[in-house]
């Protein structure tokens, strides 16, 4: 089949390798601009462009879609009959969806109709989800709102981070997109309605969800520690420095200096934490740099 694939970080990857081995020929490659990176600010092409140009396929970096004439007539041009669709991080406009005879599949990471938008592995794991999946979905005009095709779940364990789980949720949606791609071209793809009454939303993450109130139950300081790592990552005040908390537990005991009384009685004990300018390290490694202080 013929394929234009769009995705742009590492979670898309693995989708477009599948494609790739399971034949299918990808005639370009869409991802985001390459942007800067790290603390020096060096221009890094996104996972994708860098999959895809190791393989030889053909990319292209439009900094939209929306009102860009050129990108759709490149589109209309390459004739795909299908777009896959893995966190580009752009809407597609209903120009684009009309373009292929199948339309636009879109391999979302979370059990739709829940968690809905841009970060559905991290508020699975922040709300205590003991589940989530991928879902493969016929693309419309809405945010993650189509018709939905196959679904694969996986359990989500009670100290995974959203990082741990957004690597088992790649592979995954390689699976499903490849056994989507399967019944397409057999002609046995059947579509099915989401239940929108049932509908979460997902939104953007960002540094203001960082900060630990302690006045919270110690669970859901847990997951929110495990749900923003690796980004943004929580963080808190610790003997008046910030530190950022990139694992942690509940306790019932308290005694230690790592182990913070919360809201509902219970503690949440510090396990990995990040000093400013310094690496990650054992909080009680990092206590003990506090004593010599």
């Amino acid at each position: 089949m013929n394929i234009v694939f769009m995705g742009t970080p590492a979670f898309a990857v693995p989708c477009l390798e599948r494609l790739l081995a399971d034949g299918h020929d990808v005639a370009a490659v869409f991802c985001q601009p390459d942007k800067p990176q790290g603390r020096k600010m060096q221009i890094t092409p996104p996972p994708v462009k860098q999959a895809a140009l190791a393989h030889g396929l053909r990319v292209e970096q439009p900094g939209k879609l929306r009102n860009n004439m050129e990108a759709v007539s490149l589109l209309r041009a390459l004739a795909p009959e299908l777009i896959v669709v893995v966190a580009y991080g752009k809407i597609l406009p209903q120009e684009v969806l009309d373009i292929p005879a199948h339309g636009c599949i879109n391999v979302h990471a979370s059990l739709l109709p829940k968690y809905r938008g841009a970060a559905p592995i991290q508020w699975a794991v922040i709300n205590g989800e003991a589940e989530s999946g991928v879902t493969t979905m016929q693309m419309d005009a809405g945010i993650d709102t189509g018709d939905m095709f196959l679904q694969a779940k996986t359990p989500i364990p009670e100290d995974m981070t959203a990082g741990e789980l957004h690597d088992i949720l790649s592979g995954l949606g390689a699976e499903v997109l490849s056994n989507t791609l399967e019944l397409l071209v057999q002609g046995k793809l059947i579509p099915r309605k989401q239940d929108a009454a049932r509908a979460t939303h997902a939104p953007m993450l960002s540094k203001e969800l960082s900060p630990l109130d302690f006045a919270k139950p110690a669970q859901a300081l847990h997951n929110q520690v495990r749900g923003l790592y690796p980004w943004p990552g929580a963080t808190m005040e610790f003997e008046d420095r910030p530190l950022k908390v990139h694992k942690a537990c509940v306790t019932q005991e308290g005694g230690s200096p790592l182990r913070i009384l919360c809201g509902d009685g219970q503690y949440l004990e510090l396990l990995i934490v990040q000093a400013e300018g310094k690496k990650a390290m054992a909080a009680d490694v990092f206590l003990n740099g506090l004593r010599r202080d």
